[in-house]
Order: C-alpha cells, then sequence, then structure tokens
C-alpha cells in the first residue's frame, strides 16, 4: 500500500466511525454549503470589490496584475461573510428537499427523533462557526492590511497607517493648584492637522497642568524624538498665558522645542480606521488606547465591534438551527428557488435587527455587550421554537 494511501485510510477512519445517518446527512450537505460559499462570496466580491477595481483601473491606470492582487487578498474577508450565509441556504434547502422526498418521513416512521435528524447540522454550523472566527482572526486582519497597503502603493499613497488627517490626543492627570495641592483633570491636549510618514503637521499643543497658567504651543511641524523620549517641535510658536493680572502673558518663537509629552499621540495617529484590519488583541489597545486620549464615543463604538468580532461567527451557528428547523417541517416542500428566497429574507431579517441594535450600543443607548448578542439570541430562541414545533 502507498503513502497515500495509507494517509487516506487514516483519515477515513473518523468519518467512518460517525453513525450511517449522520454520514448520509452530512454528504447530503456538503454540496450545498460549497455552492452557497461560492455564490454568495462571487456576489459580495462583486458588488464589494470588483467595480471598485475596475472603476481603478479605467480612472486611475491601475495595473491589471495589481488590480488582481488586491482582489486576492481581499477574498478572505469577503468569504468570512458568506459562511454564515451559506450555513443557512444549505440546511434549509438540504433538509426542505429531503422532506419532500418523504425521506425524513421515513425516518420518523422508525422511531428517529426529529431533533436526532438535525444534529449534523448543528455540529456542521458549530464547525463553521469556529471557522468564521479563526478566518476573522487569524486571516482576513493580515490580508486587508496588505491588500490595502498594494492598492495605495500602485496609486502613489502613503502606506496604510503612515498618513491620516485631523490627530487629536487628550492627556488626564494630576492639575498642580495655586495652593499646591493637585486635582485629577485634563493636562494636554494635542491636535495635529495631518499625519504623514511620521511627521505631525500644523500641531497645537495645550499645557493646562497648573491652575491659573495655560501654555499653547503652536508649530509647523513635530515628531517623536526616541532618543530623548520627547516631542520635537519645529519652527513654531509658545505662549503662556495667566490668570494673574499682574503676570503679563509671554510668548516666543522657536526654530526646535522639546516637549515631555508621551508617544501617544503617535499610536493614536496609526490606529486602523477600519476594526476588521485588527486582530481582537489590537482592537481592545485600540479601545484602550482611545479612551485614555479623552474619545468616549470612538472607544465605545470599539468596544461594540470588539463584542462584534465574537458574536458574528455565532450566527453560523444560529442560522443553522433556523435552516435545519424551517427544512425538516413535515410539511415543508420548497424548490430551489423559494429556498433561496426564503434564505434571503431570514438573512434580511437579522442584519437589520442586528445593525438597530449594532447603532444603539455605538450611540450608548444599551451596553456593548447586549448591542452584539441580543440579535443572536434573539434569532437563537426562534430557531428553538421552531424545532419544538417541527418536533410535535
Amino acid at each position: 500500500m502507498s503513502i497515500l494511501s495509507r494517509a487516506g485510510s487514516k483519515l477515513l477512519v473518523p468519518w467512518r466511525c460517525l453513525p450511517l445517518l449522520d454520514r448520509w446527512l452530512l454528504g447530503e450537505l456538503f454540496g450545498p454549503l460549497i455552492f452557497g460559499i461560492a455564490a454568495f462570496t462571487a456576489v459580495s466580491l462583486s458588488v464589494g470589490a470588483v467595480f471598485d477595481l475596475v472603476r481603478r483601473i479605467a480612472e486611475s491606470g491601475l495595473p491589471l496584475d495589481v488590480a488582481a492582487q488586491v482582489l486576492l487578498l481581499e477574498l478572505p474577508s469577503f468569504l468570512v461573510l458568506s459562511f454564515p450565509m451559506a450555513t443557512l441556504m444549505a440546511t434549509l434547502l438540504t433538509y426542505s428537499r429531503l422532506t419532500g422526498n418523504s425521506e425524513l418521513t421515513a425516518l420518523r416512521s422508525v422511531g428517529v427523533a426529529t431533533w436526532r435528524m438535525v444534529c449534523p447540522a448543528l455540529a456542521l454550523a458549530l464547525v463553521m462557526t469556529l471557522l468564521t472566527f479563526s478566518f476573522n482572526e487569524a486571516v482576513v486582519p493580515h490580508t486587508l492590511f496588505q491588500a490595502k497597503a498594494t492598492l495605495n502603493r500602485a496609486i502613489g499613497r502613503a502606506v496604510v497607517g503612515e498618513q491620516r488627517n485631523r490627530i487629536s490626543y487628550s492627556r488626564f492627570g494630576d492639575v498642580v493648584m495655586p495652593d499646591g495641592s493637585q486635582e485629577r483633570g485634563l493636562t494636554q491636549f494635542f491636535y495635529a492637522q495631518r499625519f504623514n510618514e511620521g511627521v505631525m503637521e500644523q500641531v497645537t499643543l495645550l499645557d493646562l497642568s497648573r491652575a491659573g497658567q495655560r501654555l499653547m504651543l503652536t508649530a509647523d511641524r513635530g515628531r517623536w524624538n526616541e532618543e530623548e523620549a520627547q516631542w520635537e517641535f519645529l519652527d513654531g510658536h509658545v505662549y503662556v498665558v495667566t490668570d494673574d493680572a499682574t503676570s503679563p502673558s509671554t510668548s516666543a518663537s522657536f526654530d526646535r522645542y522639546l516637549y515631555p509629552l508621551g508617544n501617544q499621540p503617535i499610536r493614536v495617529a496609526k490606529l486602523p480606521t477600519d476594526s476588521k484590519a485588527m486582530t481582537i488583541g489590537q482592537s481592545r489597545r485600540a479601545e484602550r488606547l482611545l479612551r485614555e486620549s479623552g474619545d468616549p464615543k470612538e472607544a465605545r463604538k470599539m468596544r461594540v465591534r470588539i463584542m462584534e468580532k465574537f458574536s458574528f461567527p455565532a450566527v453560523c451557528f444560529v442560522f443553522g438551527l433556523l435552516g435545519s428547523s424551517l427544512g425538516v417541517r413535515p410539511n415543508s416542500r420548497r424548490s430551489r428557488g423559494q429556498g433561496f428566497g426564503l434564505s434571503v429574507i431570514l438573512i434580511f431579517s437579522y442584519y437589520l435587527v442586528a445593525f438597530s441594535f449594532s447603532a444603539m450600543g455605538v450611540n450608548g443607548a444599551i451596553s456593548p455587550f447586549v448591542s452584539a448578542w441580543l440579535p443572536v439570541l434573539i434569532f437563537l430562541l426562534i430557531g428553538v421554537g421552531l424545532l419544538r414545533q417541527a418536533s410535535r
């Protein structure tokens, strides 16, 4: 026996250990699942990426080989979106067809419970859930970053993360009061009109660390000096204003000015604007940095996106339950076209509810955890109800 045949035999051992019923149903599910993944990926990729790349080829002269490379790098992000939809369509179409052919009726006649028929679909949906989470965490952030970097280099823009407009950072700490005591408050506010390849342009800095005295610094450019561990501002002015009428305000011009502010503004400027391009660990660091910078709305939005990184893969399991519960009903006889139409309606309904709760989470109306997981719980309960109804 050859090495390949022995390896194939070892791979088939776990499959052969499954009960015949499970092997039969899983075999029926695989075909529609692969078809659904291919169909939904092709549609979403065409709408979300191909049209934009074709426009760039025509208007910006983007080379065809670069466009193909970008398309290939963006493929995993659209593939992940198709996993839940394909799971729903595969389970719904497969179980509806088996019900229409009276094959599930024959199983009921020999005492097979409805929930037992659905178990292979739920197992497959659980595998798709784990696969979606793994893709979202290990593949999609890297490929999206590479796709944007490749596209920007091809059209002559700065590399992703090295150019950004309107950077602001607020630092909170102990403010020294006139009597020498300290109170917690805003100590520094940093603003730059533009961040370009490590250099802040048109910088304004307010120092409020001493009560009764405000320092304002403006500079044409500013950069983080790693050796000095300070900010180095170039070609600017510094103004000191006091509340004491007897102490006049002062101002001075400078060619170079060192200021002891941490490198957090650089880290804020380099934050990806798309949470899809970040792993969970990167997203948590971004949330902490946004909260420290005094931007609670963006920090809350990032928290919602972190929760959605966990809840979105679970949609595969919910859709698997919904599709199999609808398809296994005794009177369920749907054509392929009807099943596809019902899948689209269910997908649209779920994402409408999910987007609504996500918006409420970003606005602070409900907690990020609730906004991400409540739609999953609602449709999970609907699926359980449909399964119980089909079991009667």
